[in-house]
């Protein structure tokens, strides 16, 4: 197992990069904690895959370094960086049997026979493949062959570190949900470093200790599933963490005060004065309906009942405001404004969180 230090790296596919425009991956200066889980969440495009396969050393990057622990391998080849990938569509023998393709890596180290049974064994009963071990991969399905994929990666117990490159595409629903509770039990039994790619929110947060969010070839946050939740420290994390994800208001602000469209909606912490694009943020959940003529004046389009709780859909000077009401919960038919919990609203600047210089004292806040 190993500490991951990525010093200023950065990539570019380009042969003569000259600005930030022709970076595929931007500059990254990040220490990833031995045995630790990681997710690295983003949309498509993103660079996820790309920051991958540099930690990988299937792609040497166009400047900075790789460190494992102490080592530098920026040029090291993926065999010297003992490490074990799962990629996205399943890699396995076809003419070799269930149980031969999750020994290979063990019996290609010359591991001792009865630990390999015994390793075999338990990674087949995690994936659900241990009654057909004597069955080729040929004639398997395509979600098999993965689990068959995801299990040689995890029968190694002395890697440096795992790396998942969107393993779970071709696994149905049912059976992704119980994988990510494997790895995550395996994870919590070796303690190997996990790093696992994906742009699907709900398995970066359910999986990883850490998730890692990119945008547009940058790292805009990292932090565990509650921060980036309760502080998203970009307008990006805000909107793609959540659903529905965070209203985002452009507003003016002044101490702890925001104005939106005319209307005033308190903060919780007084601000400097802000100068560029200026906007306010809340997650629906903290958003509720007003009975009494505070809050912003909206007109409800739609509620949709998902069955856990209800979501307000809203418009407000021709932005769109969503609300998580709870379920069962009446909306009368002169519901007309909606109000905010000022401790839970969010200022940013070009796309940045700016923290309060000071906060003013809020009741206890339920959980939530």
């Amino acid at each position: 197992m190993a500490r991951i230090t990525l010093d200023n790296l950065a990539h570019s596919y380009l042969p003569k990069p000259t600005d930030d425009d022709d970076f595929a991956l931007k500059q990254l200066d990040h220490v990833w904690n031995d045995g630790e889980a990681y997710a690295l969440l983003g949309a498509s495009g993103c660079g996820k895959s790309t920051l991958l396969n540099i930690i990988s050393g299937l792609l040497i990057p166009t400047r900075g370094r790789v460190l494992f622990g102490d080592r530098d391998v920026t040029r090291a080849d993926t065999v010297q960086r003992n490490i074990a990938q799962v990629f996205q569509f399943p890699v396995v023998y076809d003419t070799m049997t269930v149980g031969d393709n999750l020994a290979f890596p063990l019996r290609n180290r010359g591991m001792d026979p009865a630990y390999v049974a015994g390793r075999v064994q338990k990674i087949a009963a995690m994936i659900g493949m241990d009654q057909v071990m004597n069955r080729k991969a040929r004639g398997l399905t395509a979600d098999a062959k993965q689990k068959i994929s995801l299990g040689r990666g995890m029968v190694r117990e002395d890697v440096n570190a795992i790396l998942f490159d969107e393993p779970l595409t071709v696994i149905d629903p049912h059976m992704k949900w119980e994988l990510r509770t494997q790895l995550k039990a395996l994870h919590n039994e070796f303690g190997h470093t996990m790093i696992y790619v994906t742009h699907d929110q709900t398995e970066a947060l359910t999986f990883a200790d850490k998730v890692v969010v990119m945008h547009d070839g940058r790292v805009v946050q990292l932090g565990t599933p509650e921060e980036l939740f309760d502080a998203p420290e970009h307008t990006f994390v805000g909107y793609f963490i959540g659903s529905p994800g965070m209203n985002l208001l452009e507003a003016e602000v002044s101490g702890h005060m925001a104005r939106v469209a005319g209307h005033e909606v308190p903060l919780a912490g007084g601000y400097r004065a802000l100068d560029g694009r200026v906007q306010i943020g809340v997650r629906p959940e903290f958003v509720s309906l007003s009975d009494d003529d505070e809050g912003l004046p909206v007109t409800i389009r739609r509620i949709e009942d998902v069955g856990r709780h209800q979501i307000l859909r809203a418009d407000f000077a021709g932005q769109p405001i969503n609300a998580i009401l709870p379920e069962g919960a009446p909306v009368p038919a002169d519901a007309h404004r909606l109000k905010f919990r000022p401790e839970r609203v969010n200022v940013y600047l070009d796309d940045w969180r700016v923290p309060p210089l000071h906060s003013v004292a809020t009741p206890q806040k339920e959980a939530v």
